[in-house]
């Protein structure tokens, strides 16, 4: 399946001396400067009824643009009924909470049964949206809050907002070791030299910035309020594993179960059972891709990780008596 996509402007004079791209991307923001940039090379564009394939020819103003493109599903991906925790949605956006042991984007390993078959049986027009509308992704067994763009102007409005750092993500998670303070953490992240699968900080990798504050201190662990600057993959389990404090049953970067001195046998056999890092999108705010208007929208702290603070907390105040 694919959406036609036809357009007829006029170059206004204010953009006199642009580049024929930049002027593109001026008069047509519902779409990425990549795209424009493809459509152009593809003979897609023309101006003055003549086809214009050199991005950096100038505009003078008046010059009559046309586009006859077409955009293709990238792939044909199933669409299934699997159920969605729908925060919100509206014609242009859609916000979900995510629930822990569900992939967002089929791959290896996981060919369907994923956030993205779901969207497409959910709002079937979003399978001419790149990646089916999705903006950013959470890990397989980060729980919480997710935004998904259901038009192509409202993903490409998102995508740029994400870039400029004006979508505001908080998570909560619950870290191996005592935390006396916040902080941040500003350490580039890129892809593990040795293992390809993994993250790592690394000199070579994209700039990275993770915000924290203490919430709550355990024995021997501690609660996280954590903000994102960038998105990285795996920012926060890495950043956190890099200052040495691992989520909580972080099969990959370290948080293997840390009973305290003394934990009883229900706590030791809590942390025994949880299998995925303790890291939940509690919070999520941004400005409407086509209303600007401000929202936000908050998750509860799923019930593993609730029982897990719990048992934290018992223990604690127990062993806080028994030094009296």
């Amino acid at each position: 399946m694919a959406e036609k996509i036809q357009h007829q402007e006029t170059v206004p004079d204010t953009l006199l001396g642009k580049r024929f791209d930049q002027a593109l991307a001026e008069m047509f923001p519902e779409y990425s400067r990549s795209r424009l940039k493809e459509w152009i090379l593809a003979g897609d564009v023309s101006v003055n009824g003549e086809v214009l394939t050199k991005a950096r020819e100038k505009m003078y103003g008046g010059e009559n643009i046309a586009i006859n493109t077409e955009i293709e599903a990238e792939v044909r991906f199933e669409a299934q009924n699997i159920p969605l925790n729908i925060v919100y949605e509206d014609d242009d956006i859609l916000v979900i909470n995510k629930p822990a042991d569900l992939v967002v984007h089929p791959g290896a390993g996981n060919p369907d049964g994923t956030i993205l078959n779901a969207l497409l049986h959910h709002c079937p027009e979003v399978d001419v949206v790149p990646r089916a509308g999705i903006v950013h992704r959470l890990d397989k067994d980060t729980t919480g809050l997710m935004v998904v763009a259901k038009t192509i102007e409202a993903q490409t409005r998102l995508v740029d907002a994400l870039q400029r750092r004006e979508i505001t993500r908080e998570y909560e998670a619950i870290a191996n070791g005592v935390m006396t303070a916040g902080g941040v953490v500003d350490e580039p992240i890129g892809r593990h030299p040795s293992k390809r699968t993994h993250m790592a900080v690394t000199l070579s990798g994209r700039p990275s910035v993770t915000h924290y504050r203490v919430m709550e201190k355990f024995r021997e662990h501690t609660r996280l309020r954590l903000r994102l600057e960038t998105g990285r993959t795996h920012q926060i389990r890495v950043h956190m594993a890099h200052i040495t404090h691992p989520l909580v049953g972080d099969p990959v970067y370290g948080g293997r179960p840390r009973p305290p001195k003394n934990a009883t046998e229900e706590l030791r056999s809590v942390l025994r059972s949880f299998k995925r890092q303790a890291l939940h999108a509690a919070m999520l705010s941004l400005y409407h891709p086509i209303t600007g208007e401000l929202m936000k929208w908050t998750a509860d702290i799923p019930d593993d990780m609730v029982a897990l603070t719990d048992i934290f907390r018992e223990d604690t105040k127990l062993n806080a008596r028994d030094e009296y």
